[in-house]
């Protein structure tokens, strides 16, 4: 193992950010993390503090190296990967001129509908438009108003003075770029999704002017675009200064969080496929070509790794109903003033798992926050169906656990579609990864075999770092699977066959029937 010099990886989630150290073998050092907040608007709202990222970043950091002192002034480049579909308004100077839009932000649905509208409709969007955006990017904005399109389009709107004084809109990884460089730019992967770049030559992917005119936004707003693997510059001063490492510390562009994920899962065939359970959830698989499935709102794009698509898709609360669960019903501070036990993932799936398969027919939905893939609706909500007094805190636990596997085996069945065959297996990761019984649930409700990977909650980091080693020369893409490690295999157990098909059937009746309950219930909330 070579401990000479080391890669500084960077993984800034909605709840906050993981720092992490591997060796230029790809082997994890160490990492720490440090808590963020988020906070929910009227209709529709979700910011947080670019200021308060930066801060949980350096002590992240602090407390990293301070278990980690040798490796301080052998740390050979920085690899930043994040939440994607965020948006920073930042004026000359990189100064933000307001809280950072998240991926849950919907309030510029409105401004989107407009400038995707028409005389004749397709799933809600003009014809010609739909034509001309699905040619160019392969997609087309979302409706959910959720993409950082939505997000410029309703600042230019509503805050227009914050509009004309921007500099640059940025990614929340380009933010992070930026506070370590001090250069606006951003890489191919991670614009895709504002829905502005020509995609249909992998090698030659750039700004469409055509795209641009239609939504109404300046080009001069949006940043330059490099490969996710370039070196965009080294630590400024004041970066240096304030994360305590040297200037020369190379910085490379990285990618955003499920690109990092599907790296980091090494899942690189097209046979494979990853999972993604963390916050939101998502299921990606690489290709050799752009498509697209309009209905269910996924295609694929061009991904992090040169000359390659990933399909792209996005469910927006997954592991965030486990958090809900705790902060919300289980331990709050209203009434009994409790708090949850450091324990408290261990102890809900000690819980979980004396309950049986299926869940005494207790059916959840984990919408949240609406959904984006496989369909794209802002307006239907969560909730726990066939509930009776039969029913135990155990059922409720599990029955979550298993509408998570319930909406990705929604999601599989267009994943695959897409991809042209069948997966033969299917890496997971992110904080659900570290459940056993999670594992095991999604084996039997997608009935393919689930690799759990380890130290799945490094899956972004460990990415992001190995995108570091390819810019650094170090490795290249086809090296990536014989450096990840599986902990351990999970195969579909066939007596639970049944019942799942049984309870999936349901769970898809249950969207069928209630979607425009939802509306009348949720429109213009």
């Amino acid at each position: 193992m070579d401990t000479i010099k080391a890669i500084l990886s960077i993984d800034l989630g909605t709840s906050g950010p993981k720092v992490a150290l591997f060796t230029v073998d790809g082997e994890a050092v160490d990492y720490d993390f440090s808590p963020t907040k988020y906070t929910l608007l009227p209709g529709g709202g979700s910011e947080q503090d670019p200021e308060e990222w930066w801060s949980a970043i350096k002590t992240a950091s602090a407390k990293l190296f301070s278990r980690n002192s040798s490796l301080k002034n052998k740390v050979e480049a920085i690899s930043v990967t994040s939440q994607w579909s965020g948006t920073v308004a930042v004026d000359k100077t990189g100064k933000h001129l307001m809280n950072a839009i998240n991926w849950m932000d919907s309030r510029g649905a409105t401004q989107v509908d407009r400038i995707t509208n028409g005389a004749i409709k397709i799933e809600g969007y003009g014809i010609s438009k739909l034509a001309t955006w699905l040619q160019l990017t392969g997609g087309i904005p979302s409706h959910s108003g959720k993409d950082p399109i939505a997000h410029i389009l309703f600042i230019k709107e509503n805050f227009p003075e914050i509009y004309n004084k921007t500099y640059k809109f940025l990614e929340p990884k380009d933010y992070l770029n930026l506070r370590l460089t001090g250069n606006f730019v951003s890489s191919y992967d991670t614009m895709i999704l504002h829905w502005l770049t020509d995609n249909r030559d992998i090698n030659n992917i750039h700004y469409s002017n055509k795209l641009l005119s239609m939504a109404g936004i300046n080009r001069d707003k949006l940043p330059d675009m490099v490969d996710a693997s370039d070196i965009i510059g080294t630590l400024s001063g004041k970066a240096a200064e304030e994360l305590g490492l040297s200037g020369k510390i190379k910085v490379i562009s990285g990618t955003p969080d499920v690109n990092s994920a599907a790296i980091g899962s090494g899942a690189i065939s097209g046979k494979h496929a990853h999972i993604y359970i963390g916050t939101s959830s998502w299921m990606a698989s690489y290709v050799p070509f752009k498509k697209t499935d309009l209905f269910h709102n996924m295609g694929s794009f061009p991904s992090a790794l040169k000359g390659k698509y990933l399909i792209i898709n996005e469910q927006e609360t997954a592991g965030e109903c486990i958090n809900y669960l705790r902060d919300n019903i289980f331990f709050h501070d209203d009434i009994l003033n409790t708090k949850a036990p450091d324990n408290y993932y261990e102890l809900i799936n000690d819980l979980a798992g004396e309950s049986l398969p299926g869940s005494n027919n207790l059916i959840f939905t984990p919408w949240l926050y609406g959904e984006r893939s496989p369909i794209d609706d802002r307006y239907i909500r969560a909730g726990f169906y066939n509930l009776s007094l039969e029913h135990t805190r155990k059922d409720i636990i599990r029955a979550v656990f298993e509408g998570v596997a319930f909406n990705n085996r929604w999601l599989l069945k267009y994943l695959e579609k897409i991809a042209g065959n069948q997966f033969e297996y299917i890496n997971f990761i992110g904080g659900g990864a570290e459940s056993n019984l999670w594992s095991q649930i999604l084996a039997d409700v997608l009935q393919r075999e689930i690799r759990q990977i380890d130290s799945p909650i490094l899956a972004n980091a460990r990415g992001a770092a190995m995108l570091a080693l390819i810019g650094l020369g170090y490795i290249t893409a086809e090296d990536i699977p014989g450096k990840i490690k599986v902990k351990a295999y999970y195969r579909p157990n066939t007596k639970n066959r049944n019942i799942y098909d049984r309870l999936f059937n349901e769970y898809l009746t249950i969207y069928k029937n209630n979607k425009n309950m939802y509306k009348r219930l949720n429109n213009g909330r």
